[in-house]
């Protein structure tokens, strides 16, 4: 009996585990279709990313200490959307460190960014998700950018 309810218990963990990983294997598709959509200039790869009224925000070094630029989701796309065809902008994603809890998720992911193959600057982003009927949506993303100590 009592091997029993030890196997049990493993199978029990394994299986949690295993739809943990699943979750953040959703997640970290979400944010690299973002991408893959900034890169490709592919519209409904980024809307579809993001929830509707997601919040993007920039981190700005000063003398002063931090401050914050922000911009809508449409901004994005529309900047997106009028970069000329004949230029690649590439955010190579380094890593993926994801927390979730229910149907809010966390994701750290450090990045360098190219412009036509030329490095531009690196960072991190913060993005926050939230689980909806459609799947993992960005709600927020704030990130950093550094043009030294990047690599």
């Amino acid at each position: 009996m009592r091997n029993s309810l030890i196997v049990l218990t493993l199978i029990f963990s394994q299986i949690l585990f295993a739809n943990a990983q699943s979750e953040e294997n959703e997640v970290e598709i979400v944010i690299a279709s973002l991408f893959e959509g900034m890169k490709t200039k592919n519209q409904d790869l980024l809307e579809k990313a993001f929830l509707k009224d997601a919040i993007m925000q920039t981190t700005i070094d000063g003398s002063d200490g931090a401050t914050i630029s922000s911009n809508s989701v449409q901004d994005f796309l529309n900047r997106i959307a009028t970069t000329p065809d004949n230029t690649i902008l590439d955010e190579q994603i380094l890593d993926y460190q994801i927390k979730i809890d229910g149907n809010m998720a966390s994701a750290w992911t450090p990045y360098e960014f190219y412009v036509n193959e030329g490095f531009s600057h690196c960072g991190v982003n913060s993005f926050q998700l939230i689980k909806t009927s459609e799947g993992w949506k960005i709600t927020y993303i704030i990130d950093t950018r550094h043009k030294v100590g990047c690599k």
